[in-house]
């Protein structure tokens, strides 16, 4: 391949700031990469899911909890979703200039927000 195609092909790759950058990375690394973002895509779905199969279902029984609940979880899902694709650029783009890959930032944030969805639900289904 051509410099110039090589050159058309990147222009019309998006992201720009992720496919602008240093050379083509094995593609191993880069389909890696997007496993792991499908995973975390999965991830947030389940979020999502757990917030909907909540509202569905009216469990548990306190109307104001379980709103929180829903929402809670929601959001969560939502955050993960965009956290993923931040997750997944930022990978690319070290694979791609030969840099060490950046620490994931998505994992706390996940593990913090279900360890207080998972205790809210525990206190919930205690509580009479």
């Amino acid at each position: 391949m051509t410099n110039s195609a090589e050159r058309d092909d990147t222009s019309r790759r998006w992201p720009r700031s992720v496919y602008g950058a240093g050379s083509e990375p094995d593609p191993r690394f880069t389909f890696a990469n997007e496993r792991t973002f499908l995973a975390w895509i999965r991830t947030a779905l389940a979020l999502l899911a757990a917030g909907i199969a909540l509202e569905a279902l009216e469990i548990p029984d306190h109307t104001a909890l379980r709103l929180v609940l829903v929402v809670a979880l929601s959001l969560l899902g939502a955050t993960c979703s965009v956290l993923a694709f931040f997750r997944w650029a930022r990978a690319e783009r070290a694979l791609r200039e030969a840099r060490p890959l950046p620490s994931p930032a998505l994992a706390p944030v996940l593990a913090f927000g279900l360890a207080v969805a998972a205790i809210v639900i525990v206190v919930v289904l205690i509580a009479p």
